[in-house]
């Protein structure tokens, strides 16, 4: 029998180059980011993408700005030939990103005891190695999510009389769910939640309307009770995990994101009750249909922009898994 390696272990030995040779473990690496497209710049606006003019296959995505730019490329020449290099102007929290505590400032009415003030709050910069690596503990909740969009051809609806992914729903990530794995929250870990909204993603458009992936802000994604209950088992445990991930929107469901007006009041539950605990978030994942199929222990490696100051970043984000022959 193989012994199983600790993600530090595996994550270190990487590190030093000599992963085959000391351990003998085989690795596979499973992208979890989806591509972010470009288009070039308006020519009314140079700061505006001129959605007429997307880099290669670009299509819009929806997001909470507009679409990333990236300018033509300066030459450099040398007798040989030239080098080629451009810019890009982005929006830190654009496609597949990680979020920094930072992200969120509480008012006092939504600071919790032992909340961590918002100035002793870690930006991007900040993020230490250990908090952007970790154990994975997959919840997937996919075939209830594919159970509900059943009843409507397989197609998300914004109207949840005709696909319901309210937080009452079966169809998204509930406190049950949750405390299923408690026994395998420990410090350090992140929780993945898989709900298989990733087919959504490349909707063809930027509109929160008419896209399917956002759907009016009626998609699955972590409800509040599950945040709660993430909580809980932090504080009956007395640990930290390092966050939560998703292949949805906003890591909150859409009725979580919403809240109870249109004013967003008591909305965002992950984002208000985590960053304030110093827990991260990583939104927009994918392939994580591939990521469920693996039997041995998977970590998480979120490949984040080391910028001042930052509030988070587009991300690449990668899953190491060992191979399912040696985790026996």
């Amino acid at each position: 029998m193989k012994k199983l390696l600790t993600t530090a272990a595996i994550l270190a030995s990487i590190s030093a180059g000599s992963i085959h040779a000391k351990t003998q473990v085989e690795l596979s690496f499973i992208d979890l980011s989806h591509p972010i497209p470009t288009f070039a710049p308006s020519t009314e606006d140079a700061t505006k993408p001129d959605l007429s003019r997307p880099i290669a296959n670009s299509t819009p995505i929806a997001g909470f700005y507009h679409q990333a730019v990236l300018y033509p490329v300066d030459k450099w020449a040398t007798n040989q030939g030239h080098f080629e290099s451009g810019a890009i102007l982005i929006q830190e929290h654009n496609g597949t990103s990680f979020n920094a505590p930072n992200h969120y400032w509480n008012n006092e009415q939504s600071a919790e005891t032992s909340a961590i003030p918002f100035a002793e709050r870690k930006a991007a910069h900040q993020l230490t190695t250990a908090q952007l690596t970790g154990d994975i503990v997959l919840i997937d909740v996919s075939q209830r999510v594919e159970k509900e969009l059943k009843k409507n051809g397989g197609n998300p609806s914004p109207d949840t009389s005709v696909t319901d992914f309210s937080d009452s729903s079966q169809a998204t990530i509930r406190a049950a769910d949750i405390r299923a794995v408690a026994d395998q929250i420990k410090d350090g870990v992140w929780l993945v939640g898989r709900v298989g909204w990733e087919q959504f993603y490349f909707s063809g458009t930027e509109d929160w309307d008419q896209s399917r992936y956002v759907n009016s802000l009626n998609h699955p994604g972590f409800s509040a009770e599950a945040i709660e209950e993430i909580i809980k088992i932090m504080d009956e445990k007395q640990i930290k995990i390092s966050g939560i991930a998703a292949d949805s929107f906003s890591t909150d469901s859409g009725q979580g994101a919403k809240g109870t007006d249109d004013k967003w009041s008591n909305a965002w539950p992950a984002h208000v009750r985590l960053y304030q605990r110093d827990v991260l978030i990583v939104e927009n994942l994918t392939n994580l249909g591939e990521l469920s199929q693996h039997q041995g222990q998977c970590s998480l490696m979120v490949g984040a922009l080391n910028h001042v100051g930052g509030t988070g970043g587009p991300a690449r984000v990668m899953a190491v898994c060992q191979a399912d022959d040696t985790a026996s």
